[in-house]
């Protein structure tokens, strides 16, 4: 494992913003780090770059202590962004890889290829607040990855961002993955967790309520979610007992069931009424999940 935390307490007075948190995140691998606002996720990442201290608990890289000492072989996206607006990009890259101890050959190279990379070549030698929020973002990105860390946080990387520029991130953080970078990455985006993450927590209220290789999570969620498109009324399944929950859509309807057992049950409701194009029991989506294991106390 790259990344450990023990046992990680971390409280603010009598407030406790993170409780007991144990998770342990593979080398090389993309991990999902979800919750509601609140949930502890961002004290967590500022206790693993050092910035602050856990109250108790240990957290290590490669079973070594991970500290301020330690913060050049890690980048850190943040949500709140921070770039320095009358700056010019080329000089604020330079400054930042600077401080990471680069030397400035290195950055010129590494700015010019992640620019020609995002395509915005030309903003060089704009100022930041010139930049739109989009292209703001990726500059941000760049400054997080410009001295090629072994461990990436990101904290909420595509909110904001237009189709076409999360897909451009996005590309980015799996070749990131793919040349050996670790990499923890929230978000209240589920299906860009769904589809990046190997492994994943979710916290709740400072104490991680799942946790594991989403494979293992969904499969012991068991498949909870019944679609069904016929050509005709599927109204009365409504009112079946089991049936929790009923989304319309405009080609059928996604039934949520308790258990997979009460699948045949609906199965037989339908014999013999028509014709019925599509009858699928899907594993649940990670939204299912967190709205299941965090429910009513989740506000966005």
């Amino acid at each position: 494992m790259a990344l450990k935390l023990e046992n990680v307490t971390k409280r603010f007075g009598s407030f406790v913003a993170v409780d007991d948190l144990s998770i342990e995140i593979p080398e090389k691998e993309m991990f999902g780090f979800l919750g509601a606002n609140g949930a502890g996720k961002t004290t967590t990442f500022r206790m693993i770059l050092g910035l602050i201290d856990p109250s108790q608990g240990k957290i290590s890289w490669k079973d070594k202590p991970i500290n301020y000492e330690t913060s050049n072989i890690v980048g850190y996206l943040p949500e709140e962004r921070g770039l320095y607006p009358k700056m010019k990009v080329k000089d604020q890259l330079v400054y930042l890889g600077r401080l990471r101890g680069m030397d400035k050959q290195t950055i010129i190279k590494e700015v010019a290829y992640w620019l020609e990379r995002f395509n915005v070549p030309e903003y060089e030698n704009k100022k930041v607040e010139e930049l739109s929020k989009g292209n703001q973002q990726k500059i941000q990105f760049i400054a997080s990855v410009i001295h090629r860390p072994k461990l990436l946080i990101l904290d909420e990387p595509f909110s904001g961002l237009d189709p076409v520029n999360v897909e451009q991130l996005k590309s980015a953080v799996i070749d990131l993955k793919n040349n050996g970078t670790s990499i923890v990455f929230s978000s209240h985006r589920m299906e860009h967790v769904e589809e990046l993450c190997e492994h994943l927590c979710i916290m709740h209220r400072g104490k991680p309520v799942v946790h594991g290789s989403l494979k293992e999570i969904k499969r012991s969620f068991g498949r909870k979610n019944v679609s069904i498109e016929a050509d005709f009324d599927l109204s009365f399944l409504h009112e079946l007992q089991g049936v929790r929950k009923v989304t319309e859509r405009s080609n059928g309807i996604t039934l949520q069931i308790g258990d997979e057992s009460i699948s045949e049950r609906i199965f037989e409701q339908l014999h013999g009424k028509g014709f019925v194009r599509k009858f699928e029991l899907e594993e649940p989506s990670l939204n299912d999940i967190f709205i299941e294991k965090v429910g009513a106390s989740y506000h966005e």
